[in-house]
C-alpha cells in the first residue's frame, strides 16, 4: 500500500519498510490481476506510482515478455531500499507521484496499486493527472488501479470508521471505489474486477485517456 506525502508519513513508512513484505502476500492476487488488465509489452514503458517495496515491479518481472522500460516511483526510500534486483532497464526513483522526474508522454502504461484510498479527494485529482501526463498521446495507453474493497456495505463501513479513527496504521484498509476520481481526470473505464476470494479485498480498475477536446 502507498505512502501519504507528509514528512512524517514517510518517516513511517522507512520505519515499516522492513516488515511491510510480510504481508505483501496478501495484496499479490489483486496486483497480479492488475497486471492482467495492463498487459505491458516488449517495447513499451511501463511507470509504477507508489511503487513500495516493488510488488508489482517483482511481480511483472517473473512474467513471460513485459515492458522494456519500467520506472518505480516512491517518497519512501526506506521502501525502495527493499526492492532487490530489477531486469535491466528497470529501476527506481525517490519521487512524489504528482511530480514524477519524466516527460510528458513517457509512459505506454501506468500502474497505481493501493495508494488512492489512502489520499483525499484534492490529492487523488493530482494523482490522476500526473498520470495522464505520463502516458504517451496514443489509443494504446493505459492506466490500472487497485484500491482496497469490500463487497459487503457493513464491512466497507467498519473498514470506513477505523481508518478515520487509526488513519496512520488503518488508512490504508479504507475502501475506495475511484472510478469518479478517474473519469474526472479525463479516464475512460475500460475494465473493472473485483478481488475478494484471495488477500486484500480489492478494486482493480483499467482505463484510457479520452481524447481531448480542441
Amino acid at each position: 500500500m502507498a505512502r501519504r506525502s507528509d514528512p512524517s508519513a514517510i518517516a513511517t513508512w522507512d520505519d515499516n519498510a522492513r516488515r511491510y513484505g510480510a504481508q505483501e502476500h496478501w495484496e499479490t492476487a489483486a496486483v497480479d490481476a492488475a497486471l492482467d488488465v495492463a498487459q505491458p509489452r516488449s517495447g513499451e514503458r511501463l511507470v509504477d506510482l507508489a511503487t513500495g517495496t516493488g510488488l508489482v515491479l517483482r511481480r511483472l518481472a517473473v512474467r513471460a515478455g513485459g515492458p522494456s522500460e519500467a520506472l518505480g516511483v516512491d517518497r519512501s526510500p526506506g521502501m525502495l531500499a527493499q526492492v532487490g534486483e530489477l531486469p535491466e532497464g528497470w529501476s527506481v526513483v525517490t519521487a512524489d507521484a504528482r511530480r514524477v522526474p519524466l516527460p510528458d508522454g513517457w509512459a505506454d502504461v501506468v500502474t497505481c496499486a493501493y495508494l488512492l484510498q489512502l489520499l483525499d479527494e484534492g490529492a487523488r485529482t493530482d494523482v490522476l493527472a500526473e498520470a495522464r501526463r505520463l502516458l504517451a498521446p496514443r489509443p494504446s495507453s493505459r492506466l490500472v488501479v487497485v484500491t482496497s474493497w469490500s463487497g459487503s456495505t457493513p464491512v466497507r463501513a467498519a473498514l470506513g470508521l477505523l481508518a478515520r479513527a487509526r488513519p496512520q496504521s488503518s488508512g490504508g484498509m479504507r475502501p475506495l471505489d475511484p472510478s469518479a476520481d478517474l473519469e474526472r481526470a479525463g479516464f475512460a473505464l475500460t475494465q473493472r474486477t473485483v478481488v475478494a476470494r484471495q488477500g486484500y479485498p480489492s478494486l482493480v480498475l483499467g482505463a484510457k485517456p479520452q481524447t481531448r477536446s480542441c
